[in-house]
């Protein structure tokens, strides 16, 4: 089953900063389209924001630095966002290790946290965040299709 608009608005919302818009489209998702589209939606837009932020410059040590980062923006995130979970969540993308080992709900509740980092990092206009999520869409199919490996 493909991503639905659905999800892809629900997560454009919270992207946008506007929770209460994602918390009432979330919330129209139902339980079965949360835990399957919409987190493969969540895992495909944080592999594609990963990849444009690390890409072929990838470096442990500049993981480490950004987690930190994000850890340091504001107080409630330092101290839900797990340092070295968060740390694999981003290595895992590039093949460096797994996060097999994890809770579903650490791996994303660790990539919504990151994933909001990175899009408020690229300050991108509306076109831009419609552009990226089409190719964090994309991504998701191919998750759900299964032609592609989850990181």
């Amino acid at each position: 089953m493909p991503v639905t608009d659905g999800q892809v608005a629900a997560l454009r919302a919270l992207l946008a900063g506007d929770l209460e818009r994602h918390r009432l489209l979330y919330a129209r998702l139902g339980i079965d389209q949360a835990l399957a589209g919409y987190t493969a939606l969540v895992t495909g837009a944080f592999s594609e924001a990963v990849e444009r932020r690390f890409g072929a410059n990838y470096r442990p040590p500049d993981v480490i630095t950004f987690v930190g980062d994000v850890r340091t923006r504001a107080d409630q995130i330092a101290e839900s966002l797990d340092p070295a979970a968060a740390e694999r969540v981003i290595r895992a993308v590039f093949g460096d290790g797994s996060v097999r080992d994890l809770r579903d709900v650490t791996v994303v509740s660790a990539q919504i946290v990151l994933l909001g980092a990175l899009i408020a990092d690229e300050r991108l206009d509306d076109a831009g965040l419609d552009a990226f999520l089409a190719d964090a869409r994309k991504l998701a199919d191919r998750l759900m299709a299964g032609s592609l490996p989850a990181p």
